[in-house]
Formats: C-alpha cells, sequence, structure tokens
C-alpha cells in the first residue's frame, strides 16, 4: 500500500530448490448469488422485466403481475389490460395477460424492461412470446422497439399469426438507433381479445453468441478474472425463506415456459431463465469448474415465522433422490435418465461435476444434522468421487462455527464452507490462522469473504489474506469473494466486486486485487524466509474512554440516570447530556434525560482508568429495533458497539469497530427489546475483557484478546507447467518497502515481471448503491 516515510528493507528468500507442498489447482474461484439484481436485469441478458407475469407482493410490497406493464392505447385505439389465471400456457405459472382491443387501431401493452431497455444501432434483437387469439380478428402482433417517449420507433417486427390455442411465436428485430432507455411494446392488429405470455426480447450479440444467454460484457468480467470455479446459486438464495422457497434445482431446467418461477430471498423475483443449465454452460465457457450448492434439507434459520425447519420425513427420500439426480444430470451418459434431459437441452455430453455443496450458513442443530447426515451418506455410497462441501454456519468462529467443525470431522465430510465478512485488521490479524489447520481434517472453503469496502486498505487486507490462503493451500482448498455483482440502483450489499448498469460495468480495486491472483496461481506452494520485514506499530494504551447512546435504525428511544466510574467503586452520574457531544442524529436534551434517533450523544474522557463501568436506564418509544451504547476499551483502536434488538429487533449481540467496520464478538443472542420497558443496561470494561447486563443478567462476556497484525505478507508458488516462480507480495503498512528478491537455485540473470497495484489507503471505488 502506498504512502509515505522512510523506506524499509526488506528481504525476501524464496528456496526454489526445495519440492515444496502440493496446493489445490482450484484456489481462487468466484461466487454468484441472485443479489443486487445480479441475474434478472443483471447476468441474465434477458431485456423484458416481469416477463410470464408471476410478479406479486410476495416479492415486494406493492409488486403485482402487471409491474412493469401498461396499457397502450394510441392514434384512437381504446382497450383493456388485465390478468388471468384460467386456461394457463402451464400451471406451474399460471398468470398471463389478458388484452381485449376494441377498436380497429388496436390497442397494445407496453414493457419498461430493467430500468429502461438498453438497445445499440445496428444490432439485432429477438423477440418472442406465447399467445392465443380467443375472439376478434387481431390475429397478428406488432412488436417494436421504441424511445420512452414513444415519440421513435427504433425497429419493429409482426408476430403470428394466431390463433386459438397457445403457440410461441418469434421475430427478429434490428435497431436503427442507440438508445439506453427504450421501451417494447407489442400491439394487437385490429379488434379482439389475446392472451399473452412469457414475452422475451434478447439480444443476439450473448456472451459466446448463445440464444438466451448471458450479457457479454458482465460475463465477461467474470471470465478475465480466471476463475477456477464458480459457486452458485447461493447463498442465502439457496436454503430460501421456508421450505417453499428453496432454490430446487430441477425446476431450472428445460424450456423455459416450465421453469417455475418464485420469490428471491433478497426481495424480487426470480423468473429462473437463468438456472442450472445455463449455470452449468457459463462454467464450461470460461473453463471454470461448476460448484452447484443445494439445501441441505433445511430452509434458512431466519426465515419468517418458521426459522430453521427440515424438510418432512415423507419427502426426505425423494429430495435425496433429487440431489443425487444433479449428479446424474450434470455427469451421467446422454443414454441416462437425467443425462437425457441434458442432452435434450442441447449437451449430449457430460458437463462433469467434482464438487457439491450441501448447505450454506445453515445453524447446526439437530435437525440440520439428521437432514445433512442422510444426504452426505447417500452422496458418499452413490457417487464417491463428488467432493462435498459442508457448511460452518454463518460466521467464521461462534457457536455454530464449532458446532460445523466437529459435525464434519465426526461426518467424514472432505470439505467445509466458512464465511468471513470482517474488516481488513481482522483480516490481518488472522492470515495465519490457516497455518494451524489440522493437515488430516477437513479442508477449508472460504466461500464467502470481505472486508466491508472498496477501498486501499480493504482491498490490500483481503491481498494479504489471500496470499495466507495460498501459503496454506494444501489445506484451503478453494476461496471465492463475495457478492460478485450489484446492480446500481438496486444494491442491497455493500461492497461488491463488480458494478454495472444497463450499459455499463465498473470494476473495482478488490476486483483488480481477485484477478492478480487468480490469474498468478501455481500448484507448490515454496518455502520462503523473510528478513526484515515491516511490523505493527505497537498498540497505544488509553486510560481515557468515551460512552454513546443511539438507537437502531429508524428507531426512537429515551435514556436516563447515566452512572460511570471506576470498576470496582461506586458508579457516579454523568455530567448532564448538555455537556454531551452530538455529531448526527435527531435528538433532544433536558440535562438529566435524551430523546431520540440514530447515532446520539457521545461524552468523550466520560471516565479514566484501565478497568471501568457505565450504566443507563433506556426505553423504546417507537421503530422496528432497539438501543445502541458505544464505548472504547484499552486502546483507542479498542472501539466497542453493544447492539440490542438489531437486525430487525432479533437480537443482542457485541460488536467491534475496526477502520470503521463493525465485526461480530461472540455470540449473537436472540433477546428482543420490547417497547415502552425501561432496562437497566451496564456494561464493564476489564482490560481486554468486555461483560454488557440487562437487567442485571450477563448477556455478554468477551475477552478481546487479539493477535498480532501480519502487515506484511509473502507467498511463493511454482507454475510447474509454465516453468514459473510466482511471488506475492501485500504491505499494508503506509510506508514504501524496498524488497530483495533472492531465488536461490535460479540462475542470476533470471528474467523477471512485476504487476503492482499502489494505492492510497482511503482511494475508493465509488460506485453507489
Amino acid at each position: 500500500m502506498s504512502g509515505s516515510g522512510r523506506p524499509v528493507e526488506t528481504v525476501v528468500e524464496v528456496d526454489t530448490r526445495a519440492p515444496g507442498t502440493a496446493i489445490s489447482p482450484d484456489v481462487f474461484g468466484v461466487f454468484f448469488e441472485d443479489l443486487n439484481y445480479a441475474a434478472d436485469g443483471g447476468l441474465y441478458a434477458e431485456l423484458v422485466q416481469n416477463r410470464s407475469f408471476e410478479y406479486g407482493p410476495a416479492d415486494r410490497p406493492g409488486w403485482h403481475a402487471l409491474t412493469a406493464w401498461e396499457l397502450l392505447e394510441r392514434d384512437g385505439a381504446a382497450g383493456t389490460l388485465t390478468i388471468s389465471t384460467d386456461d394457463p400456457l402451464l400451471p406451474a405459472n399460471p398468470h398471463h395477460a389478458v388484452l381485449t382491443s376494441t377498436t380497429s387501431a388496436g390497442a397494445g401493452l407496453r414493457n419498461q424492461g430493467f430500468d429502461g431497455i438498453p438497445v445499440r444501432e445496428g444490432e439485432s434483437y429477438d423477440v418472442s412470446c406465447f399467445a392465443r387469439l380467443v375472439r376478434g380478428t387481431a390475429d397478428r402482433l406488432v412488436a417494436r422497439i421504441e424511445s420512452r417517449d414513444g415519440e421513435r420507433v427504433h425497429g419493429q417486427a409482426e408476430l403470428g399469426p394466431l390463433d386459438g390455442s397457445w403457440k410461441r411465436h418469434t421475430a427478429v428485430i434490428t435497431s436503427e438507433a442507440a438508445d439506453p432507455d427504450a421501451r417494447l411494446t407489442l400491439t394487437a392488429t385490429g379488434p379482439g381479445t389475446l392472451h399473452l405470455d412469457l414475452v422475451s426480447l434478447f439480444p443476439q450479440a450473448t456472451f459466446k453468441g448463445r440464444p438466451g444467454g448471458l450479457r457479454a460484457d458482465l460475463a465477461q468480467a467474470i471470465a478475465d478474472l480466471k476463475p477456477k470455479f464458480v459457486r452458485f446459486p447461493g447463498g442465502c438464495l439457496t436454503h430460501g425463506q421456508g421450505l417453499a422457497n428453496m432454490y430446487r434445482w430441477p425446476r431450472t431446467i428445460g424450456p423455459l415456459h416450465e421453469r417455475r418461477q418464485q420469490s428471491n430471498i433478497w426481495h424480487y423475483h426470480q423468473s429462473m431463465g437463468l438456472g442450472y443449465y445455463e449455470y452449468f454452460q457459463f462454467c464450461e465457457d470460461i473453463g471454470a469448474k461448476p460448484l452447484p450448492v443445494v439445501p441441505a434439507g433445511v430452509c434458512c434459520q431466519n426465515s419468517d415465522v418458521t426459522g430453521q425447519v427440515g424438510i418432512p420425513e415423507e419427502e426426505m427420500p425423494a429430495y435425496v433422490a433429487e440431489v443425487l439426480a444433479l449428479v446424474e444430470w450434470a455427469g451421467g451418459p446422454a443414454d441416462s435418465p437425467w443425462g437425457a434431459l441434458r442432452a435434450a437441452a442441447g449437451h449430449p455430453e457430460p458437463f462433469g461435476l467434482e464438487y457439491l455443496g450441501v448447505g450454506n450458513e445453515d445453524s447446526i442443530t439437530d435437525t440440520f444434522r439428521d437432514r445433512f447426515s442422510r444426504i452426505h451418506d447417500a452422496l458418499r455410497e452413490h457417487h464417491p468421487e463428488i467432493t462435498v462441501i459442508g457448511t460452518l454456519g454463518p460466521c467464521a468462529g461462534g457457536e455454530d462455527w464449532e458446532k460445523g467443525w466437529a459435525f464434519a470431522r465426526e461426518q467424514n465430510v472432505p470439505v467445509v464452507d466458512e464465511h468471513s465478512y470482517k474488516s481488513p485488521r481482522w483480516f490481518l490479524e488472522n492470515s495465519r490462522r490457516f497455518d494451524a489447520l489440522d493437515r488430516e481434517g477437513p479442508h477449508l472453503y472460504i466461500g464467502e469473504y470481505g472486508s466491508w469496502r472498496n477501498d486501499g486498505r480493504s482491498a490490500v487486507a483481503e491481498a494479504a489474506y489471500m496470499i495466507a490462503m495460498e501459503r496454506n493451500g494444501d489445506v484451503v482448498r478453494l476461496a471465492s469473494y463475495a457478492p460478485l455483482l450489484a446492480k446500481r440502483g438496486h444494491t442491497q450489499w455493500l461492497p461488491d466486486l463488480i458494478y454495472f448498469d444497463n450499459t455499463h460495468v465498473w470494476t473495482t480495486l478488490n476486483y483488480h486485487v481477485q484477478q492478480m491472483h487468480s490469474v498468478n496461481s501455481g500448484d507448490t506452494a515454496l518455502p520462503v524466509t523473510v528478513t526484515g520485514a515491516p511490523e505493527a506499530p505497537p498498540a497505544r494504551r488509553s486510560d481515557r474512554h468515551d460512552i454513546r447512546i443511539g438507537t437502531g435504525s429508524d428507531t426512537r428511544a429515551e435514556f436516563t440516570d447515566v452512572l460511570c466510574g471506576p470498576l470496582g467503586g461506586a458508579l457516579a452520574p454523568a455530567p448532564d447530556f448538555h455537556d454531551w457531544r452530538t455529531e448526527s442524529g435527531t435528538w433532544e436534551l433536558d440535562g438529566k434525560t435524551a430523546a431520540g434517533t440514530g447515532a446520539g450523544p457521545q461524552l468523550t474522557d466520560a471516565v479514566r482508568g484501565m478497568s471501568y463501568a457505565f450504566s443507563v436506564r433506556a426505553r423504546k418509544t417507537d421503530g422496528a429495533e432497539g438501543f445502541v451504547l458505544g464505548f472504547t476499551g484499552m486502546t483507542p483502536e479498542h472501539r466497542y458497539l453493544w447492539r440490542l434488538g438489531g437486525w430487525g429487533n432479533r437480537g443482542t449481540w457485541l460488536q467491534r469497530v475496526d477502520d470503521g467496520v463493525e465485526d461480530d464478538l461472540g455470540e449473537r443472542v436472540p433477546e428482543p427489546v420490547e417497547g415502552g420497558r425501561w432496562y437497566d443496561l451496564r456494561v464493564e470494561v476489564d482490560g481486554p475483557c468486555v461483560r454488557c447486563y440487562r437487567d442485571g443478567e450477563l448477556v455478554h462476556d468477551v475477552e478481546d484478546v487479539r493477535p498480532d497484525p501480519e502487515v506484511f505478507a509473502v507467498s511463493a508458488v511454482r507454475d510447474s507447467a509454465a516453468g514459473e516462480v510466482i511471488v506475492k507480495i501485500a504491505n499494508t503498512t503506509p510506508d514504501p518497502v524496498t524488497v530483495r528478491l533472492r531465488l536461490s537455485g535460479e540462475p542470476g540473470d533470471t528474467g523477471y515481471e512485476r504487476t503492482t497495484l499502489a494505492v492510497p489507503p482511503d482511494a475508493t471505488s465509488r460506485f453507489g448503491p
């Protein structure tokens, strides 16, 4: 990381004569989840939104079957546009549009696309729909690509002839102009009633030219990462919002109109146009191994109403058979039952399948253990060639993580999936954690990780963590950053690796770190000796401590009776709230009471000493969450937040704040905050130990002892096929480092090529939510 200061000279010596340690050939890949509009409106190149009229309030409040559509009445035309489920194209997706034109100048319907329909001059687009003529003479439709205001027609074609049965009609429209915000219209040619379903507009210029395929520039940005594998379709999307919302792979193959659509756990819709066939085809097109993830027989523990529940006992045999069928569909011969379906879709040769994820971030309960073990046992019996990837719960630590490791060892699961969304400092402090992994136990897949920002500090910290993965590539089998894609204006998670809108793609600093690692990978880790490496400065002790009060999102609360003082002694009243500093939020301060919302008042130098305590009474008066208490620890870097009623009032947890990023400490306790009730809250800080009490009951008891951060990380690998030695160095300090690189055993005139990413810590890739 670039900066200013006195240069440090460091010697890096790589023993190229050593045999080294064989490492996984698949360490660096990508993870795709339909989050942030990554699929429909993103990677999947369909330009029509709500093409099958299946949107509804389960996707998002206010959505309905005609969302993104409108009735078109022009030049004296009149008519109606409604929705029916009678006599549908297929029962799986029963909604279809009913267009009634009552005039000779036909009425029509118009689609706005996903933030508009982008078209390019001279490019051709496949337009299609299923339609039938119920009554009247309007046996044809005119499809037009037009400007948003309807004043300019960029191209048109005719669909038909229509008759009384459902049929798919196709045509090609070549756009005569470029327009980033066009619309698609379908207009009847006369009076009559027509039924329409699966209205589609697809660019012919897709990735690899595949009909109904992927957006070329986005797919190419992923391909340019040179990933060794692609994990899909999720993520939380996999185990879903309740059992009925699980992602069931057989529903995503076959003809588009037969694929059952459903709500997305991220609060929009899944057309299933980007299904398992498309995922596997994409993997093949970019030379990456497919890594599908299936539910472990349980839904997400955060599912509204139900929480985690298992597939009913009587349905489990069929579900286990469904998982086994995936292996046959992906890798079986064309004359096998499931292989024949793949062949019928256009791929008679097997795709091949090596890895299969079972579960995602699941809480390690008895129900999970039972369902997972049935699936795992069946795979081990029928398909021992498949490497099953289990789960360690939602975090890189805590009760589920520990239970997940124990269960994986008990079950002899080959690989387990760990997720770590952490601060840059956490990645540097934990870069040596892989050194202690049991080489005889399950291997590790870092399935989701990222350091919360698209800035230089985060990107270089991630580079250091990836170097640690590669150094331990004999046991760290796979790794993938998350999330991969985010559409501007629809970003639900920050940060992301690639941002896009309808016409542009932006890559981030984090993207270039991923690319540098993946493009420059090897098969053998070589011994490295580092002399004179920069070290992190010693922690600065502080005996002056700040405290802050506040509320959760859109929540109002009152606070009173703040006491503070040395731990073990009597606590004294804190100064009046008039003496506290308020930087944000909306607060009313009248001396002994503070009422408001947001990040609230802070009292600087509230108490002194290495051990102290403070208490406060708090009451929620409005809103969906609870309280936030902020305080400092034994160094200025030790900053903490105690969140009560956070994450939609799901519970309480303690967090530490590093580099402006919040990381959980210890377990989350499922205790919501009740409105209108006064709570007595107390915090004790005793050196590295933090204890939090609610109404006299100990809720959190954490010892925050941190490893020294590895601020200068090095790895070296041999690429045997290319005959190259690749050395990777991440300098996360603000000062330049002069590196003398020595390759023992290599001739002195060995040629080299250097790739450098040098950025200030606060340099950012700003693309917006």
